[in-house]
């Protein structure tokens, strides 16, 4: 296979890390987190980040985090869900490397986030449903505006969907 970043975009929950890493180890890459990068790069976890300085600081932060990131050579790099709300980091994501949009159901997002206080969106007091179908109708065509490959996470295992973009990568290539 022709080593070119590949770059995951979609929802929280569907599988972005998971997947990423498994690919990464796959294809003999370099895993990237962004969100990880800036937990790095403050010393401090998402949810404070969110807290203390606000979303708009923290999307400038994953701007030149991703920015960083993605001119690196064979990567393979998660973005936060939102990360695509940013013109510029659509630009520089979908010009710099091949982009998988993963999607999830709303239900299965639930099941897969309910436990991780790490979801600074989610930290609130209205029904996480309610607030994953807001993002969704926010997001959702943001991400198949850039995407190359579109793959559903809800009943493949990430080994699946690892080996199902692989042998899509490859066509691409």
């Amino acid at each position: 296979m022709k080593k070119k970043n590949i770059f995951l975009i979609g929802p929280m929950g569907a599988g972005k890390s998971t997947i990423g890493r498994y690919l990464s180890n796959q294809l003999d890459m370099v895993f990237y987190d962004s969100d990880k990068e800036i937990e790095k790069k403050t010393g401090a976890d998402i949810n404070w980040v969110f807290d203390i300085e606000g979303e708009l600081q923290f999307r400038k932060r994953e701007e030149k985090v991703i920015n960083e990131l993605t001119k690196k050579n064979k990567i393979v790099l998660a973005t936060g869900g939102g990360a695509i709300l940013s013109p510029y980091n659509r630009k520089i994501i979908s010009s710099r490397g091949i982009v998988v949009y993963l999607t999830v159901n709303i239900d299965n997002q639930i099941i897969r986030t309910q436990k991780d206080k790490n979801r600074p969106l989610l930290n609130t007091n209205y029904p996480v449903k309610c607030i994953l179908q807001k993002l969704s109708k926010q997001r959702n065509f943001l991400y198949k505006e850039i995407a190359e490959i579109i793959l559903s996470t809800d009943l493949l295992s990430p080994k699946h969907i690892t080996h199902k973009i692989i042998t899509m990568v490859n066509k691409l290539n």
